[in-house]
């Protein structure tokens, strides 16, 4: 009865707004014709504005996961030597699609729930005194441990290594704050389904010239992925295929919407639902996975109590209070619970998720304080500024 009103609080896909869902059933319109070049222009140059860049964006038909293998069969070619930074899930798959492609891969491996140490990557790419390594590839948000690595500092750690900086942003782009031009990144991606308010289907990658001027002379074979196809047919206000018409309608509606908040007010408000939740799970005497100083505006990792299982818990959140948690992947599985709090989220959404957390766990038998957590949530929103 009420599955229209369930929380999904998870950290993709996220809550779509009734704007963008009636802009998902717009009726088609022709992909070659003059109407969807101004649709395709607007979108791009939304794009542009989200991921602070004056780069070329391309928007491809795909999950965030398809725009990271983009990255890699346009910019490493077979027998490259990569460099791949991993906290986490998503850092590790970042380097398995590398490796698919015939890259050599070199991995820095951080221990999950911390962030990478940018002192350890310069002290790497200092090493390799012959260039030889061609691309960093590095997370900014790991959605699997809810952890931030900090950008600008492994930009500064990189020196004057010729190395592509290539980013993951999928989980953080929109929700927390990513200068392109001004970090010096030089390959951006990000997913529809997150910060953007979308369906799944969509990934968008900001190029830089450096980038540019690498893929000219990459050698991988592609066909769909081949972003200087796009990158002509844009120039005619095309799409080499068939786009996902009814995604990019909605995306022009929920880029109306983050436009009309502001980047800066958007991440305030992710902030705000980070410190809710973590200073929440704390007075539930709860354990979290990241320290405050890399924890993540977009997701939170939360270990459940002893004797619980992190599964069970969920379990009665979402069947008792329909509020849905995301589990933990791989070695986290079944240890941790994930709160996700990007997207179409308000502070309320947080304090609801917050109270159904405290019901499931006296239904799992942990004794708490009811309310406890709630309280001290409703506290950080009353004195936010």
């Amino acid at each position: 009865m009420f599955r229209e009103k369930q929380y999904l609080q998870l950290p993709g896909p996220t809550p779509v707004p009734p704007r963008v869902l009636r802009a998902l059933s717009e009726p088609m319109i022709n992909h070659r014709g003059g109407e969807f070049r101004e649709l395709l222009e607007e979108v791009t140059s939304g794009v542009q504005w989200a991921f602070q860049t004056q780069n070329e964006v391309i928007i491809f038909p795909a999950a965030g996961t398809g725009g990271m293998e983009a990255a890699v069969v346009n910019f490493i070619s077979p027998g490259d030597k990569v460099l791949a930074v991993s906290i986490g899930v998503f850092g590790n798959r970042f380097a398995e699609i590398a490796g698919r492609f015939g890259a050599q891969v070199e991995r820095l491996d951080f221990e999950w729930g911390q962030a990478a140490d940018p002192a350890t990557v310069a002290q790497r790419l200092a090493e390799d005194k012959k260039g030889e390594i061609k691309a960093v590839l590095v997370t900014h948000n790991e959605t699997s441990t809810g952890v931030t690595n900090d950008l600008p500092a492994i930009k500064k750690a990189m020196g004057s290594h010729p190395a592509l900086l290539m980013v993951d942003a999928v989980s953080s782009l929109g929700a927390m704050d990513l200068k392109t031009d001004e970090w010096g990144l030089d390959v951006v991606v990000t997913g529809a389904q997150k910060a953007f308010m979308l369906p799944p289907g969509l990934t968008f990658l900001s190029v830089n010239a450096k980038a540019w001027a690498v893929a000219q002379k990459n050698t991988n074979p592609k066909f769909y992925w081949d972003l200087g196809s796009a990158r002509k047919y844009l120039e005619k206000g095309q799409t080499p295929y068939t786009p996902a018409l009814p995604l990019l309608t909605g995306l022009r509606e929920s880029l109306k919407l983050m436009r009309g908040e502001g980047l800066e007010n958007a991440f305030a408000r992710h902030r705000l639902m980070r410190d809710m939740t973590r200073e929440a799970m704390r007075a539930l005497g709860l354990k979290l996975l990241s320290d405050d100083a890399v924890a993540s505006a977009a997701v939170t990792s939360v270990f459940a109590p002893e004797r619980v299982e992190a599964n069970k818990l969920r379990k009665a959140a979402r069947e008792k209070y329909n509020v849905v948690l995301a589990g933990g992947q791989q070695k986290l599985d079944n240890v941790i619970f994930r709160v996700g709090h990007l997207g179409w989220v308000q502070p309320l959404d947080i304090v609801a998720t917050i109270a159904a957390i405290e019901m499931a766990l006296m239904d799992c038998g942990v004794e708490i304080a009811l309310g406890a957590g709630v309280t001290r949530a409703q506290t950080l929103i009353r004195n936010a500024k």
